[in-house]
């Protein structure tokens, strides 16, 4: 395993992340190794699973404080959760429950989402559903969109969205691997964007 970075003597401490899980971490590995390589000013806090996966096992493969905690996590839990470790943004990978937003973490917990908000998304729209809906409709374009959280799905100002054609030969499969490549980018791109912003 590499060596994170050291940091500069006067240099700020790194953002503290709790990163939300639901399947197989892909994006929260992608961050992981942004975060070890040091192109991303940050350090993984806590992992939440919203069940037993092979994310949750990645996670601890590395580490990683890494919780299961199924169903839905009410606003009080959250903030129990958040509190003791100092967390500054919640980072959603992949998240599949509705996560309310506790007092003083408005604007600090951020989604990433398979699609060109506010095309394609809301309760139900995710993995091959996104896909499947942006094929059926006929679109000659796609991406990926990182966006603030609020009380609903997929909405709350977009930080960054990032582009990519659909092809006339694509499946819901060619088409997920497309913007997944785009969302290895764009999420570590919007979250250097807010951590810096905020320092």
């Amino acid at each position: 395993m590499d060596s994170p970075r050291t940091p500069a003597p006067d240099e700020p401490r790194p953002a503290r992340l709790a990163v939300f899980i639901s399947g197989g971490g892909r994006t929260l590995l992608n961050i992981h190794d942004l975060i070890r390589s040091g192109e991303l000013h940050a350090a993984i806090a806590l992992v939440v699973a919203s069940r037993a996966c092979v994310g949750a096992d990645r996670a601890r493969d590395r580490g990683l404080h890494t919780l299961v905690v199924p169903g839905n996590i009410g606003r009080e839990e959250l903030a129990a959760l958040l509190a003791p470790l100092g967390i500054d943004y919640v980072v959603l990978a992949g998240y599949l429950k509705l996560l309310p937003i506790p007092p003083g973490f408005e604007r600090r917990v951020i989604n990433i989402h398979p699609a060109l908000l506010p095309k394609f998304g809301g309760k139900g729209m995710y993995g091959h559903h996104v896909h499947e809906a942006v094929l059926a409709a006929g679109e000659k374009e796609s991406g990926c969109t990182v966006h603030y959280c609020d009380s609903e799905y997929d909405r709350g100002d977009i930080i960054l969205q990032a582009r990519c054609p659909v092809y006339p030969t694509d499946t819901a499969d060619s088409l997920a691997a497309r913007v997944f490549d785009l969302e290895c980018q764009a999420y570590p791109a919007a979250l250097k964007k807010v951590i810096g912003a905020r320092r």
